[in-house]
């Protein structure tokens, strides 16, 4: 990859691996739109010891965020599962150090959308969308929904809204993401991507 492609960075938490696994749909729909590339990134833990810290490079996994990933992207995907209707912690953290790129204006008028997995149907899948996107609205980006013309929306009986992908991993968290709920994925990093390349148009 060079520095010079245009990339739409998926950016992500993910403790049992359903995050995960909805990032890297996500990234295929944004490969799919052609001439723009899928960047994969999560962020470290947060720990409860204050002298702990994360390596720098994560030993298994995802590649972790850096500021500069964020400053050049053409558009960005933000997921997290959730947190009591929230965001999760890390997430939030990592999220809350971006000071220096909303001084700048680094990503004002780039396009932006949010994905989430729960445990339950009714775990607050809508609030931690919602949760995600405040931070989204106050760098200037410009929110990329679910159109109802995606038919999953109307037929899905698990995750899916039109504020974002989402995933109902299980009380046990092994629900495997379904053929619905990948095909929303694809479409958002796709809807996405189409629209970071026509912004650069």
């Amino acid at each position: 990859m060079t520095t010079t492609s245009p990339y739409v960075l998926v950016l992500y938490y993910s403790r049992q691996g359903a995050t995960e696994q909805m990032a890297r749909l996500i990234g295929r729909g944004i490969e799919q739109a052609g001439n723009i590339e899928a960047r994969i990134r999560t962020v470290p833990a947060v720990s409860t010891v204050c002298e702990a810290s994360a390596p720098e490079i994560p030993d298994s996994g995802a590649v972790y965020c850096t500021e500069d990933d964020l400053r050049h992207c053409s558009g960005l995907i933000l997921g997290s599962p959730t947190r009591f209707g929230n965001m999760a912690a890390p997430l939030k953290f990592f999220i809350d150090g971006t000071s220096a790129l909303w001084l700048s204006g680094a990503l004002i008028d780039k396009p932006a959308a949010v994905f989430t997995s729960t445990s339950s149907l009714h775990g607050g899948q809508e609030s931690t969308l919602l949760s995600m996107m405040n931070p989204l609205l106050h760098h200037g980006m410009m929110l990329c929904g679910l159109p109802y013309s995606e038919a999953q929306l109307s037929t899905t009986q698990s995750g899916g809204t039109p504020y974002g992908a989402s995933h109902l991993a299980g009380p046990n968290s092994d629900r495997k993401v379904d053929k619905d709920e990948s095909e929303l994925c694809i479409a958002l990093g796709k809807r996405v991507a189409r629209i970071a390349l026509k912004l650069q148009a």
